[in-house]
């Protein structure tokens, strides 16, 4: 072999490894994740209205079978609605979506009518109207008995 191709070959072998070397480096260079965010950026639709809008919040507990939800924001207290049914999607960018039929802040609902209301409504249920009205006065005390579950948390 002669000297060149020895010398040649050296370099090649020199040049390799350094590039080894600089490639492991590189791989063994530690990263960092952004850091989580701590709020969800919530938002709340009524098929005619926006309650909240990519609100900052900090927790969002929802109740599937009492209809219930409390929502926490940022830099605030929590909030606690009623929501007669509906559907929650979290997205991956901390965003959640919430498509509800009708919702209503707890605190805006008046326990007295609630109860009135659901008496009604048993009173037609146990009474002598139609099954259609049975059926719609069922639906009610369905819904003022989630009502007045959600006021009692």
């Amino acid at each position: 072999m002669s000297a060149f191709v020895r010398t040649a070959a050296s370099s090649i072998r020199a040049a390799t490894a350094r590039n080894v070397v600089r490639q492991t480096a590189y791989i063994q260079r530690r990263g960092y994740a952004d850091a989580a965010s701590d709020t969800l950026k919530l938002s709340l639709v009524l098929p005619h209205q926006s309650i909240f809008t990519s609100a900052n919040v900090v927790q969002v507990n929802i109740a599937a079978e009492s209809g219930d939800m409390e929502v926490i924001e940022t830099g605030s207290g929590s909030k606690k609605w009623f929501v007669s049914s509906g559907f929650a999607t979290v997205h991956p960018n901390n965003t959640l979506t919430i498509n509800a039929i009708e919702a209503a802040p707890l605190e805006d609902i008046s326990p007295e009518a609630v109860r009135a209301n659901l008496a009604e409504a048993l009173r037609v249920v146990g009474g002598s109207a139609s099954d259609a009205e049975k059926a719609e006065a069922r639906i009610e005390a369905d819904v003022y008995e989630a009502i007045q579950q959600a006021l009692s948390k």
